[in-house]
Order: C-alpha cells, then sequence, then structure tokens
C-alpha cells in the first residue's frame, strides 16, 4: 500500500478524538432542540387555531417574529444581545443561549407543521367525535392529534435534517461542535481533510434519521384513516 495514503489515513484517525468531541456537542445540541421543540411547537399550533383570540395573537406574533428573521440573528440577539435588554438582562453561556435559540425558532417551524395537520384532519371526523359524546379535549387527544402525528411525520422529517446541518451556525458564537472542531484542525494543520471528515459526519447522520423516519412513516402510514 502506498505510504502516502497510509499516512493520510494515519492522519484521519488522529483527528477522530477532535471530532468526535465536537459531534458530541451537536448531537447535544440536536436532541435537545427536538426534545423541547416539538411539544413547544404543538402548543403554539393549539394556540393558533384557538377560538380565543389573545391565545391567536400570541401565537401568530411568535411565529410571525420567529419565522420572519434569520436564526443566525436570533443566535446573536440571545447570546450578545439579551445582556443589554432593560429589565431582562441574561446573560447566558454559549450551550444554553444556542438551545434557546433553536428551541425557539424550530418551534415556530413545527407549530406550522402541527397546524397544516391538524387542520387538513376531515371535518366530518370531528362531526363524528362530537355525536358520540366526546368533550373537546377527548376529540382533539383521541381522534384528531394521533392522526395529526401520522400525517406531519413527512416535514417534521424535513425540518429535522434542516436542523443537523444548522446546527453549524453555533459556531459563530464560539461554541465548540463539529464544524469548529474540524475549523480549528485545518487551521493547525493546514489541511481541509478535517472538513471531509466532518461532511462525513453531517451526511453520515442525516442518513441515519432519513432512514428512521422512513420506517416510522412506512410503520403509521397503514394505520392512516381514509
Amino acid at each position: 500500500m502506498d505510504e502516502n495514503f497510509i499516512g493520510w489515513l494515519q492522519y484521519l484517525w488522529s483527528l477522530m478524538p477532535i471530532m468526535m468531541k465536537g459531534f458530541q456537542i451537536t448531537l447535544e445540541l440536536f436532541f435537545k432542540t427536538i426534545l423541547w421543540a416539538l411539544p413547544l411547537g404543538l402548543i403554539i399550533a393549539l394556540m393558533n387555531i384557538s377560538k380565543f383570540w389573545p391565545f391567536r395573537a400570541i401565537g401568530k406574533t411568535y411565529v410571525w417574529i420567529l419565522r420572519g428573521t434569520p436564526l443566525l440573528l436570533q443566535l446573536f440577539f440571545v447570546y450578545y444581545g439579551l445582556p443589554y435588554v432593560p429589565v431582562i438582562g441574561v446573560v447566558l453561556d454559549r450551550f444554553p443561549a444556542a438551545v434557546l435559540t433553536f428551541v425557539l425558532n424550530y418551534s415556530a417551524y413545527f407549530s406550522e407543521i402541527f397546524r397544516a395537520g391538524i387542520l387538513s384532519i376531515e371535518h366530518g371526523q370531528y362531526e363524528a367525535a362530537r355525536s358520540s359524546g366526546m368533550t373537546g379535549f377527548q376529540m382533539m387527544t383521541r381522534i384528531i392529534l394521533p392522526q395529526t402525528i401520522r400525517r406531519v411525520i413527512p416535514p417534521i422529517s424535513n425540518e429535522t435534517i434542516t436542523l443537523v446541518k444548522d446546527t453549524a451556525l453555533v459556531n459563530s458564537i464560539g461554541l465548540f461542535e463539529l464544524l469548529q472542531a474540524a475549523k480549528s484542525s485545518v487551521n493547525r494543520d493546514v489541511d481541509a481533510t478535517a472538513f471531509l471528515l466532518a461532511a462525513l459526519f453531517y451526511l453520515i447522520f442525516t442518513l441515519v434519521l432519513t432512514l428512521i423516519f422512513n420506517a416510522i412513516e412506512k410503520k403509521n402510514s397503514k394505520h392512516e384513516i381514509r
């Protein structure tokens, strides 16, 4: 085997500790965002379809602001700007600031997905639930939301894949994650191999998520009420 190739493989292996450390932060940010953004998004979606107008106003304003401004700007505001906001004056470390920003941003996008899913349920199912004596809460939890969750799996999958790539934005506030690990290695060694390795990490992660969501979608599609 060519000695240059062997040397390259050895160098590639030497990059793994720092890349794995960065990837661990990326994974933690990803899963904490999903854990909080999905339920918050559902709450905002229910507010947006509520008959109580103050809830609708709050929900729609929330979505308008979070979807209408760049994620990077939101990240800068939470990390750099919050300390200067009167009364609030909150100072957050890099990772909590990143989690808060991503949760707020992605919950707005998830809320619109959930809202569309809820509104896609046929009106006849609402009528059938009411005629059977169900309360609004029972109708929503037993009939509407289970079908909604099945229907929103594809768009949620797409947003989740986008989230994987968006995690790279946190290196803009100096948070050490996968891309930051690659950049530090490239700057140190004047070698772009770390960027290729980072791309491989992202590709494998998105592939795993795609396969998982495809399996979930396939399993649940047969239960969809037509």
